[in-house]
């Protein structure tokens, strides 16, 4: 029995939600989403309350329970507040600029780095923070990733990009090591 696949989703005001056969669409004030279901789940729609069960009980469809219930949860979430992520840059000349959708980058490369926004996601620069915001989880988190990925920070001197809030473990540089 799933933990989370048992809780019930409370559904806020201003947000919809329709259940077709294997389709379920959340429509709200940021935007509209849509995801598919796995034909041995079920989704109930009471009032405000929205309910996952398992129609066919099977091991994939146990195993799956869970994951829907939270794909569904964070459609709504979405659709009502949306998801933001922060990276921050550090090092010298390191600089990040939006024109339209598309972020430049200048990161100590020969040549400035171009990352064009996908539809439904807001990229915005703020000194040394880059906000990345949408209304889809996933797609968020994978921007944010991607973003990171140009540049990741390194051991030494914390030169890079990392999500805000993030530790990078620092090593010790070789003159600790001969001076210790």
């Amino acid at each position: 029995m799933s933990r989370i696949g048992k809780k019930p989703i409370q559904i806020p005001k201003g947000v919809s939600v329709e259940v077709a056969k294997n389709e379920i669409t959340v429509k709200g004030p940021k935007g509209v989403l849509s995801l598919n279901l796995h034909p041995d789940l079920r989704v109930l729609l009471t009032d405000d309350i929205l309910s996952v069960s398992i129609e066919r009980s099977t091991k994939r469809s146990s195993a799956l329970w869970g994951l829907y219930r939270n794909l569904i949860f964070n459609a709504v979430q979405g659709v009502s507040a949306g998801f933001e992520k922060k990276l921050e840059f550090e090092g010298i000349g390191y600089k990040a600029s939006v024109e339209g959708d598309t972020l430049l980058m200048q990161l100590g490369f020969s040549h400035p780095v171009v990352v064009k926004a996908p539809e439904g996601i807001r990229i915005s620069v703020e000194k040394n923070v880059i906000t990345v915001a949408g209304i889809n989880k996933e797609l968020v988190g994978n921007v944010a990733a991607g973003i990171k990925r140009l540049k990741p920070p390194e051991p030494y001197k914390g030169k890079g990009i990392r999500y805000k809030g993030e530790v990078i473990k620092r090593k010790a540089g070789k003159k600790a090591v001969a001076a210790g």
